[in-house]
């Protein structure tokens, strides 16, 4: 745990996994994310407050997977009569297909890259990732949040795992229940290869910050300047 495993490599992410498995591991990410990532707490203190009744926010979500985080949002969002659009992207086609059972008015889903977006222009009011930091070496953080800043037009939230001994010995507890599945394994794989707060403020460009989350998370945020000047004028 003092290094990462930066050579680890997920079973789902294999393409050769077992597919009964991995569509089982899509279906319970939804209880695993609700249980354990805090994107409650993200959405009550950074989201909502930049949603409206009356005009639409759209969000990105970059390595969507099965769309969990994005049905969660958009669930709350409904609830609290706001207007959000979610756009969900991965690379994995798998994924992809899983997530676009779960597409409806607010939510759409589509095999891309953050650098697809960014070369089509795309800009969004918010872009968020969950889990996603974790897979990329500094180089490849480096792009993928560069692409977060030219995508984003309000704020950049990038939730992922935060390695400790605690946060493995935990999961590896808490993640019995869930059984034919990847979401054991892969678990204990990806906080093995997460960042610690320490090792993600080294890895970041400025402008961006590293606030801890819990013992098992932490959130790596930006928040354009435009932005920011007019938050403190406005």
């Amino acid at each position: 745990m003092r290094q990462r495993s930066v050579d680890a490599v997920e079973m789902m992410d294999r393409p050769d996994c077992d597919p009964v498995r991995l569509e089982r591991t899509y279906r319970q990410f939804g209880l695993v994310n609700r249980l354990f990532s805090g994107w409650r707490l993200l959405y009550v203190r950074e989201l909502r407050p930049l949603l409206s009744a009356d005009r639409l926010t759209t969000v990105l979500d970059i390595g969507c997977g099965g769309g969990d985080v994005a049905q969660l949002l958009a669930g709350w969002s409904a609830r609290d009569n706001l207007q959000v659009e979610i756009t969900g992207i991965d690379p994995d086609p798998r994924a992809v297909s899983y997530a676009a059972r779960r597409k409806t008015q607010s939510m759409y889903f589509r095999q891309a890259t953050s650098a697809d977006l960014v070369r089509e222009g795309g800009r969004y009011d918010v872009v968020i990732s969950n889990h996603v930091l974790h897979h990329l070496q500094p180089a490849e953080l480096a792009a993928f949040l560069a692409d977060s800043q030219n995508l984003a037009n309000r704020l950049c939230l990038h939730n992922d795992l935060r390695r400790n001994p605690a946060a493995y010995a935990l999961f590896s507890l808490a993640a019995l229940p869930f059984r034919g599945s990847f979401i054991r394994p892969d678990g204990l794989v990806s906080i093995r290869r997460s960042y610690t707060p320490a090792e993600l403020r080294t890895a970041a460009p400025p402008g961006w910050h590293v606030r801890p989350q819990s013992p098992f998370h932490q959130v790596l945020v930006h928040r354009p300047a435009q932005h920011s000047t007019q938050a403190r004028h406005g």
